[in-house]
């Protein structure tokens, strides 16, 4: 009897030891948040093959985590996990950016593109993080159309 008891104190500590040790693992990178986007701006950040880049950097500006999100509808919540890394080692204060565009060209701002960043730094298991994505650069212009032969048009 003493055997059996022994044997599954001894069970429940070595399950304990390991629920520890992974949630001490999952808990090394967890960033959870929303993105708003302004009244003004929600027409165009919702259009038709737009994505949303949220992105999170070290203090040097080098992006460690990236999470796209195709078609979005604002507000979005958005949850960055350990899969979403770009590097190995993630430590100290990080800066958390979202760019909205049609492109899909990160890093790359053109006109129409909206953007913004969270206010504060972040730290690698922050929660409820607010992201505004305020800003434009002009205005979205469509293609124009031309008349008669593209290859006379096209060489202008």
């Amino acid at each position: 009897m003493k055997k059996v008891l022994l044997a599954a104190v001894l069970v429940s500590v070595i399950a304990c030891v390991f629920c520890a040790t992974r949630k001490v693992q999952e808990a090394r990178f967890y960033i959870t948040g929303t993105v708003e986007v302004p009244e003004r701006l929600t027409k165009v950040a919702q259009a038709d093959n737009n994505s949303c880049s949220i992105i999170v950097k070290n203090a040097a500006d080098v992006p460690v985590a990236i999470k796209r999100v195709v078609n979005p509808k604002f507000p979005l919540s958005f949850e960055l996990k350990e899969e979403d890394l770009l590097a190995s080692n993630v430590e100290g204060n990080l800066k958390l950016e979202v760019q909205i565009n049609n492109h899909g060209k990160l890093g790359v701002i053109k006109e129409g593109d909206i953007f913004g960043s969270a206010e504060n730094m972040i730290k690698p298991t922050s929660k409820d993080v607010l992201v505004q994505a305020d800003k434009m650069t002009g205005m979205p212009k469509l293609a124009k159309t031309s008349r008669g032969n593209f290859f006379r048009t096209a060489a202008r």
